[in-house]
């Protein structure tokens, strides 16, 4: 199978495209190089998808037999005080759905959020329980847009869609302010960890996992078209907690500060995934603790 692959030096994307790569065809799109495996440059094009023309000119193969599309600005936060970073990757999100239009592309997986649940209150949340009105940020706003594109895409173009919710993916590949490597640095210069809000209880995911279960979509893509799917682990924890273990995993000395929940950010999310488990076979096989001895081992090794 050819497979383009839009994010594809980010942090899921590059791990999703490591493991794609031994068994298809993988052309990668991002408008910067791979910084962690410089390897996978020679499968990728560098491309600004915020612009139509650029994209149009790309020298990408014609024969696409599906597309992943990870590309956008992803940190919740960023886009509050920048909203124009949303409105990037709703421009990214046409220009890649109208790029599959105009090249013949008929299969597209698209990266969604849990952010576009919003703070709805329940402990396991299904794919259904999304709404409008519970919109909370600029970023899930841009996600309901690109999961609205498709729908609107597979009616009138025939373009199949499946599209994946990921819960707070962590792990390898990784130095933006996403809170765990955030936080791993900021233990290992003994800085003190800030904890924005003290009943905020999320549902992490460990970066194999969340792989597993995009590749688990592409392998049976033509039996779960038309699906929305929770990839999590299907368990919350306090951001409490979290801080704590990776404070005690670093031997860290320094302390945990609690503040006030952030404008935009969810606070209590925990995934329904028994559609993944159903449809794809999908089972997450790293909890939150192996998980964390496994991303503070890789962050603190000495090429790192």
């Amino acid at each position: 199978m050819r497979i383009l692959l839009t994010g594809s030096s980010g942090t899921i994307g590059t791990r999703l495209m490591e493991k794609l790569l031994p068994n298809h065809d993988v052309v990668g799109v991002d408008i910067k190089p791979n910084k962690w495996l410089p390897g996978l440059d020679a499968n990728t094009i560098n491309v600004d998808l915020r612009k139509a023309a650029e994209l149009a000119k790309a020298k990408l193969p014609q024969d696409i037999s599906l597309m992943i599309h990870f590309a956008a600005n992803a940190r919740v936060y960023e886009l509050v005080k920048d909203p124009d970073l949303a409105m990037d990757n709703m421009l990214i999100n046409f220009n890649v759905a109208d790029f599959a239009r105009k090249i013949g592309i008929k299969r597209i997986v698209f990266a969604s959020s849990r952010e576009t649940y919003g703070n709805i209150g329940e402990r396991a949340v299904a794919e259904d329980k999304m709404r409008l009105e519970n919109c909370e940020s600029p970023y899930s706003a841009s996600k309901l847009m690109g999961e609205a594109l498709l729908y609107a895409y597979q009616r009138v173009y025939g373009i199949d869609f499946a599209i994946v919710r990921f819960s707070n993916v962590y792990g390898m590949y990784d130095d933006s302010d996403r809170v765990i490597p955030l936080w791993i640095r900021q233990c290992q210069r003994n800085e003190d960890l800030i904890v924005y809000g003290k009943k905020k209880l999320l549902d992490f995911t460990y970066i194999d996992d969340t792989v597993e279960g995009v590749i688990q979509i592409v392998e049976r893509f033509d039996k779960v078209k038309g699906n929305v799917f929770n990839i999590a682990y299907g368990q919350g924890i306090s951001l409490l907690e979290v801080a704590q273990k990776i404070r005690n995993l670093t031997r860290s000395q320094n302390k945990i500060i609690m503040g006030d929940n952030r404008p935009g950010e969810v606070w209590q999310f925990q995934a329904d995934i028994s559609r993944a488990k159903q449809l794809l076979g999908y089972e997450p096989a790293v909890a939150i603790e192996e998980g964390l001895r496994k991303t503070v081992g890789w962050y603190m090794a000495p090429t790192k």
